[in-house]
């Protein structure tokens, strides 16, 4: 179902996304990927937004459920000459070995991934991720602020439509059972979007 609202979003998905993009995403992206270097995975690359910001002399894999999405990922590298190794990989199925990546980021996939999906997909990222590597996840926050909070449950129904995603999921409620273990927690923008920095647990 996700994949079917991607595909079809994909080509408006950077003009919708424009005024965010600008306005809020594009400082946190930076921050996103401080302290990680050495192999990395981008899981939900989407249409490559992240590519400016990839750590240099870092390898990159990009993965994605949606080839339309990717698609616009590929288009993008290739103006621009971003050196990321772009997959089609579904987050809870992926084709890695044990151990593949000293860190992996995602940026606001786990606000697409509902519940039941959730540990399932951290569990992947957990097996992928290396002993002492690092995992950073973006993602949105329902704000305590009572006036934020209004406006952000009036927009809700519109981004479940057209993005399938929420502000409430909360990911890090998933995290011990999936054998993670929360490092920091830290909001970026307002009280609405936060980055989780998490760890494999120490066998």
């Amino acid at each position: 179902m996700k994949t079917k609202i991607y595909n079809r979003i994909a080509r408006l998905y950077d003009i919708l996304d424009l005024p965010f993009e600008h306005g809020r995403y594009r400082p946190l992206r930076r921050v996103l990927f401080n302290g990680l270097s050495g192999t990395l995975l981008d899981a939900g690359v989407g249409t490559g937004r992240n590519f400016p910001f990839y750590p240099d002399g870092s390898k990159v894999i990009g993965i994605d459920l949606s080839p339309a999405m990717l698609e616009h990922a590929r288009q993008r590298r290739d103006k621009t000459g971003a050196a990321v190794d772009l997959r089609e990989m579904n987050v809870m199925e992926m084709d890695f070995a044990n151990d593949s990546f000293d860190g992996i980021i995602s940026t606001f996939l786990f606000c697409v991934l509902d519940a039941e999906h959730q540990q399932p997909a951290l569990e992947e990222l957990n097996r992928v991720c290396r002993p002492g590597g690092t995992i950073h996840i973006l993602e949105y926050a329902l704000s305590e602020k009572p006036l934020r909070r209004f406006i952000m449950k009036l927009w809700a129904p519109w981004v479940r439509f057209a993005y399938g995603a929420a502000f409430d999921r909360n990911t890090e409620q998933y995290l011990e059972a999936a054998g993670l273990q929360l490092v920091e927690k830290k909001f970026l923008f307002k009280d609405v979007i936060k980055l989780l920095i998490v760890q494999p647990k120490a066998s």
